[in-house]
């Protein structure tokens, strides 16, 4: 068993690498390169994360060896390269030394660039990842920020598009059907790389595309890519309330014939102040559990006579291929890391004094407030991070499932009470009360996880405490009698707010139900309004593609893992590259 030094250490790295990357953990293959006590604790937090140990093409290579094990032998940074794996993951820095001692000075005239194969490393298209040999190589953790700035977006938006294969395969469906040429079509989403290579694809299929995001949604950087390449974006990151709601108009004032949302804000605001749109409309798809959940509530009101709904809607939101992937397993990851790294900043040891709060997951209390597919998650990556998981559910049935997992159940206010940090996934207003929040232990920090609007009664805590902003993402609220409790980000999303949202071969599955959402109201099978699922078909059809194009199908288990540890697989053939946005 790895000692708790390296477990944190193996931690803290894959933290980093989903950072630099923003890739996923779950469902990808890998080997570890190195026998030693760092490589065991690699493998067992990989294993924990839902990662699967083959040396058959492996997504990732870990690096954990620094040197060759015997005369005649490989060193770790040869066989990391001819390992089949997609990615690189060098861990000690040996590796990323052994190549860029090797990298060609920068081109000028005259000057032939390095030949492909030939062993040297150039800088990839993602800033801090290094291409060798097609190869994608991570560098030692040590030497990543625990916060850097995010790379350069024409780079994340390459990044993410070349990861994306799923969704580019339905997109090259839509083209070659035809029926999208010349189709107006309107996305509101996370405006992040994953959104920005989804509205590409869009583009690229043959529809006039126009985009907008909420201000706290906008990554700046981002916006301007997609102006630069001609997409129309309404969004401002520096706005306020008043100036999404204006900007959201302009959006449904360019008359889309069809509208992929996140929360149905446009969807509801298009029924309430462009009617006539909304009724014109061949319909729309929504993403996120809170937006399907308000629109049933909108399908159930009568007005008038009528339908609350004025168009066909597509609840992408309850595919299974979006539900089971990206609410659990990227919502979970991206989250659970993002409110690891707030922690972190924080600096402050788990159990010091003058306001100290808890610094790292690792031997934390995490008490996760709802137990559906993102609570699963939440729990799932916070015990592969080292916390002691309790669970909170007001349905019987999902807290006898948490039990069944092996977690402690309980009231809020019972597992609240000694709680380290407390996250809400039940995308619920007020489900973290100030009450509730008054009672907790001192120091307690509360976070939401794929969250809406006041899932935290923050602007009620406001008025009720002293508030002191202690890091970027973190405040401390505290109470007249002394008792404080910390908030990230004021209740937001912490993928969204402290992150860049969730990892790309999600938001390829996530899409890619969007794609087969867009396919099947172009189809004018869904013709009168009302709240519709996804087609069996088309959502069985995106999880076999999946298992093409990601090489699921086919591949060996955990071999022998001594032999993997000394030397590494070697796989005939690469996997396919892995695939970003919001959480849910």
């Amino acid at each position: 068993m790895p000692t708790i030094t390296a477990l944190d250490d193996a931690r803290t790295a894959l933290r980093r690498f989903a950072r630099a990357t923003n890739l996923m953990l779950s469902g990808r293959t890998f080997i570890v390169i190195g026998d030693d006590d760092s490589a065991d604790a690699v493998r067992t937090v990989m294993l924990a994360c839902g990662g699967r140990e083959s040396s058959d093409s492996p997504d990732y290579a870990f690096v954990t060896a620094v040197a060759s094990e015997g005369e005649g032998s490989a060193s770790a940074s040869e066989r990391a390269v001819s390992a089949g794996a997609t990615v690189v993951v060098d861990l000690n820095g040996a590796t990323t030394r052994a190549l860029t001692e090797r990298m060609p000075r920068p081109v000028g005239p005259g000057t032939a660039p390095a030949r492909p194969g030939s062993g040297h490393a150039r800088h990839g298209v993602r800033d801090g990842i290094l291409s060798v040999e097609e190869i994608d190589l991570v560098p030692s953790w040590p030497e990543l920020p625990m916060r850097a700035e995010l790379p350069d977006a024409a780079g994340r938006l390459e990044w993410a598009g070349a990861h994306m294969p799923l969704a580019a395969s339905f997109a090259a469906d839509l083209k070659n059907g035809g029926r999208i040429a010349g189709r107006r079509i309107a996305v509101s989403m996370v405006l992040e790389p994953k959104t920005a290579v989804l509205a590409l694809l869009l583009r690229d299929a043959g529809a006039d595309v126009v985009v907008f995001a909420h201000r706290y949604e906008t990554d700046d950087d981002v916006a301007g890519e997609l102006r630069s390449r001609g997409i129309p974006v309404f969004a401002d990151s520096s706005g306020d309330s008043e100036n999404d709601r204006r900007l959201a108009l302009q959006l449904l004032d360019t008359e889309p014939e069809l509208l992929l949302d996140d929360g149905a804000h446009v969807i509801r605001l298009a029924q309430e102040l462009r009617p006539h749109l909304a009724e014109q409309m061949i319909g729309a798809a929504e993403e996120t559990t809170s937006g399907v959940r308000a629109l049933r509530d909108l399908e159930e009101h009568d007005d008038d006579g009528r339908r609350g709904l004025r168009m066909p809607v597509v609840a992408v939101n309850d595919a299974v291929t979006k539900t089971r992937f990206d609410n659990r397993y990227g919502t979970g990851q991206s989250c659970v890391f993002a409110l690891a790294d707030v922690l972190e900043a924080a600096g402050s040891q788990r159990h010091g004094t003058g306001g100290g709060l808890v610094s790292s997951l690792s031997g934390a209390t995490v008490t996760v407030i709802g137990f559906g597919p993102v609570g699963q998650g939440v729990a799932q990556f916070a015990v592969a991070l080292g916390s002691e998981v309790r669970v909170v559910d007001t349905d019987p049935r999902a807290e006898l499932e948490a039990a069944f997992t092996g977690y402690r159940t309980g009231t809020a206010d019972a597992l609240t009470a000694d709680a380290d940090v407390v996250v809400s996934a039940t995308g619920v207003a007020h489900t973290i009360s100030l009450d509730l929040m008054r009672s907790a232990a001192d120091r307690t920090v509360f976070a939401v996880a794929g969250g809406i609007d006041d899932e935290i009664e923050t602007a009620r805590l406001r008025d009720e405490t002293t508030v002191e902003r202690v890091d970027e993402h973190l405040e401390r609220f505290t109470f007249d009698e002394g008792h404080s409790v910390w908030v990230v980000d004021d209740g937001g999303c912490v993928n969204i707010t402290a992150g860049e949202g969730n990892p790309i071969e999600i938001m390829d599955l996530s899409f890619a139900a969007q794609l087969q959402a867009v396919s099947t109201l172009l189809s004018g099978s869904l013709r009168e309004p009302g709240l519709y699922p996804l087609p069996v078909d088309a959502d069985r059809e995106i999880a076999r593609r999946a298992l093409a194009l990601n090489g699921f199908r086919g591949r060996a288990g955990a071999g022998n893992r001594g032999a993997v540890g000394r030397g590494g697989g070697v796989g005939a053939d690469r996997g396919a590259g892995n695939c970003s946005g919001a959480a849910s």
